[in-house]
């Protein structure tokens, strides 16, 4: 997965061009802080006669290692593709489930964009802004041990029940804002915050069939702190 992002990465961005120099590599920490929002769980909220609409899930905050690739178009405008090893978020219970782990996933969210740089009249300062597109895929999700028993003792599984969490893939869009500064002729430090509109499903299924669902609008902000290298 992680080879055919790269080399995806590299043909979008236009590596086996002409204008090697157009290329530029950020590498450091980003990070992802989920500013979520979901519906309730109604069957959980049936079967255990909570109030309805009384229950949601919440996703917690991630950082990974991300690398961006920057392929400069023109003067002012240019592309990005970001990158990063896979985030993993813990899925906590709201409201009346409030403390309760419902489990964890691992997602990929590769994001393109086009962007805009200002001239301010440095020649080592670089704003810029940027708009794109987001696909986010989710994968390894898993239901914690905590919910499980939650469910036992609900009498809705039993010991012999497999119970799983699947979450959709998204597509969404992106916004960005950023600035990129010049430390040598090819080093430099590269520093953005982006807002991804990130909405998913979480289906809790026992034996393969869904029996509760839940829309998570995840929308995180997303922030990175790298070295930029220019070719």
């Amino acid at each position: 997965m992680k080879k055919s992002l790269l080399v995806s990465s590299l043909v979008v961005l236009g590596f086996a061009g002409p204008a090697a120099a157009d290329i530029s590599v950020n590498v450091g920490a980003i990070g992802v802080m989920p500013n979520d929002d979901s519906a309730s769980l109604p069957v959980i909220e049936s079967v255990a006669g909570m109030t309805s609409g009384s229950t949601g899930v919440s996703v917690d905050n991630n950082t990974q290692l991300g690398i961006t690739f920057d392929y400069q178009l023109d003067k002012n405008w240019s592309l990005e593709l970001i990158a990063a090893t896979p985030f993993k978020h813990e899925i906590h219970g709201t409201g009346s489930l409030a403390g309760l782990k419902i489990g964890e996933t691992k997602h990929l969210p590769p994001t393109l964009l086009a962007q805009y740089h200002f001239d301010i009249g440095s020649e080592r300062v670089a704003p810029f802004v940027g708009l794109g597109v987001n696909y986010t895929t989710f994968f390894e999700e898993k239901v914690s041990p905590e919910l499980a028993s939650v469910l036992t003792d609900l009498a809705v599984v039993t010991a012999n029940d497999s119970v799983d969490l699947a979450l959709s893939n998204s597509w969404g869009y992106a916004l960005q804002a950023g600035v990129n500064v010049e430390m040598t002729e090819r080093w430099g430090l590269h520093l953005m915050v982006s807002r991804m509109a990130i909405d998913t499903v979480a289906d809790v299924r026992i034996n393969g069939t869904t029996i509760d669902s839940a829309a998570v609008d995840i929308d995180p902000t997303v922030a990175m702190l790298g070295i930029r290298y220019r070719f």
